[in-house]
C-alpha cells in the first residue's frame, strides 16, 4: 500500500522550507499570479526554481496553484508560465478551470494536472470525467461525508486528495462572489476579502438584535479521521492556510505527521495520540474547530454566527538558529516577548516538545546582558542544556509575570 501523503500550504518559500522541514510530503504554493490566495506573498520565479530544487533533493514534491477562473486577458501571459513551470521540474498543477486544463496539456505536456476544489466534484461521475480529460488527481468538495468518500473511492483509479484541517468556505467549495459585491476584490480571481467573517447587524423585521452576527464557519480539524481516510485509500491529505504562519504550519504538520506515522508503525492510531495531536493544534489555532461536513451535514455547532472567537496566538517566541551541544548555547531568533523566568517548550520537526525555564541571556551583537527579548528578530544566546537544532522552534508556556513586575520597578 503506496504510503498516504502529507500535503502543506506555503504562502513564501520561508514556509514552504519549514512544512517540508516538520514533515509535509509535498507543498502547494502560488506564484504571483494565477493563484487563489494572490494576497498572499507568493513565489517569484526564483523562488519557485529553489523550492523545487531544496524539496526534490529531499524527496518530496511541489505543486503550483493555477487555480484562478480565468478571463480573457489571463491567457496572455499563462502559455510562458506554464512551460517556465514544466522546465523547473514542478510535480503537478492544481487548476479549477478546464479551458487552461486544455492549454497546460499543450504548452507543458510534462506537468500533472490535479484539479481544484473549486470544480465542486462530489460524484463518481465526475471523476471519470477529470480522468478522459487527462488528471492525475482530483481536489475533492469540502462539503462531502465520510460516508460518500467511502463510496468514491473503490470507483476510480485516480489520486484524489482530501481537505484535513483550516479554514472553511461559507460558499459552495469556494464559489462565492460575497467579496466581489462588497469590496470589489474578485474571491475566484484570490482577492477573496472573507466577507462572511465581518460583523453583521441583524435586525428581526425593524428591531437590532443585540450583538453581531457573522455566517463564517469553524475551521476543520480532521484529527479523529486520520485513520479512516489511509483505510479507504485516500491519496492525499491537504492542509488549508496559505497565509498562515510559519509557527502555525509547524505546529500543524508535525501533529499530522505523527498521527500518519504512528499508523504506519502500529497499524492504528490510538486515542491518546489523536488527543495529544489536538492539544498541540490548538497552540497554534486562533479560531474554534469543528469537524466540518464529515460527518453529514454541519449543524449550528459548525457556524460561529454571533461568535466569531478569534485569538491570535502569541505563543511563538523563538526560532533556532544554531546550537553548540559542547558549550550548551544556543542563537534563537526572537519573534514574539519573552522574558527571564518564562516557561517554555522546545520543540523541533521529530523533537517532542521539552519545557525550560529562561534564564539570563545575552544579546548577540551587543554581548549585553539581558532579562527581556522586547525587539522583533532580536538576537540572542542563551545556555539551553536541551540538545537543538537549526529552525527548532520556541514557544511560551507561562509568563513569569511576577519577575516582569518586579523587573520593571528596578528599571523605574
Amino acid at each position: 500500500m503506496k504510503k498516504i501523503e502529507l500535503l502543506a500550504p506555503a504562502g513564501n518559500l520561508e514556509k514552504a522550507k519549514i512544512a517540508l522541514m516538520y514533515g509535509a510530503d509535498a507543498v502547494f504554493v502560488g506564484g504571483k499570479t494565477f493563484s487563489l490566495r494572490a494576497r498572499a506573498s507568493n513565489f517569484e520565479r526564483d523562488d519557485l526554481s529553489e523550492l523545487v530544487s531544496f524539496a526534490h533533493q529531499r524527496g518530496k514534491k511541489v505543486y503550483v496553484t493555477t487555480n484562478i477562473i480565468p478571463h480573457d486577458e489571463d491567457f496572455l501571459a499563462l502559455g510562458d508560465y506554464l512551460r517556465f513551470l514544466e522546465n523547473i521540474g514542478v510535480d503537478a498543477i492544481i487548476v479549477s478551470s478546464l479551458a487552461l486544463a486544455e492549454l497546460a496539456k499543450k504548452q507543458a505536456p510534462n506537468l500533472a494536472i490535479h484539479i481544484s476544489t473549486q470544480t465542486s466534484t462530489y460524484n463518481s461521475i465526475a471523476l471519470k470525467y477529470w480522468k478522459k480529460k487527462g488528471a492525475s488527481r482530483v481536489v475533492l468538495a469540502r462539503e462531502l461525508s465520510l460516508d460518500e468518500l467511502k463510496e468514491m473511492v473503490p470507483k476510480t483509479d485516480l489520486e484524489l486528495e482530501v481537505f484535513i484541517h483550516g479554514g472553511m468556505c461559507a460558499g459552495f467549495s469556494g464559489r462565492c462572489v460575497l467579496s466581489n459585491h462588497m469590496t470589489m476584490r474578485d474571491a475566484n480571481r484570490g482577492g477573496c476579502a472573507h466577507s462572511c467573517r465581518w460583523n453583521y447587524f441583524l435586525y428581526q423585521k425593524s428591531e437590532l438584535l443585540p450583538g453581531f452576527f457573522n455566517f463564517g464557519s469553524k475551521d476543520l480539524m480532521a484529527v479523529p479521521f486520520i485513520e479512516d481516510f489511509i483505510r479507504m485509500g485516500i491519496a492525499s491529505l491537504k492542509i488549508e492556510g496559505r497565509m498562515k504562519s510559519i509557527y502555525y504550519l509547524a505546529t500543524v504538520v508535525r501533529a499530522y505527521r505523527a498521527l500518519i506515522d504512528s499508523y504506519y508503525e502500529k497499524g492504528k492510531i490510538a486515542e491518546v495520540d489523536m488527543q495529544e495531536a489536538a492539544t498541540e493544534i490548538a497552540k497554534a489555532e486562533n479560531r474554534q474547530t469543528s469537524v466540518g461536513f464529515l460527518q453529514g451535514l454541519p449543524t449550528v455547532n459548525e457556524q460561529l454566527y454571533d461568535n466569531r472567537a478569534e485569538t491570535p496566538t502569541k505563543e511563538f517566541v523563538g526560532m533556532v538558529l544554531d546550537y553548540n551541544p559542547e558549550t550548551q548555547m544556543a542563537l534563537i531568533e526572537q519573534r514574539n516577548y519573552f522574558s527571564v523566568g518564562d516557561e517554555v517548550e522546545f520543540f523541533g520537526p521529530f523533537k517532542k516538545a521539552v519545557t525550560f525555564s529562561v534564564p539570563p541571556f545575552v544579546d548577540f551583537e551587543t554581548q549585553e546582558e539581558l532579562t527581556v527579548a522586547r525587539h522583533p528578530l532580536q538576537k540572542i544566546r542563551m545556555a539551553v542544556p536541551i540538545p537543538l537544532e537549526p529552525y527548532d522552534m520556541m514557544r511560551l508556556v507561562k509568563t513569569n509575570r511576577n519577575y516582569e513586575s518586579k523587573n520593571e520597578k528596578t528599571d523605574d
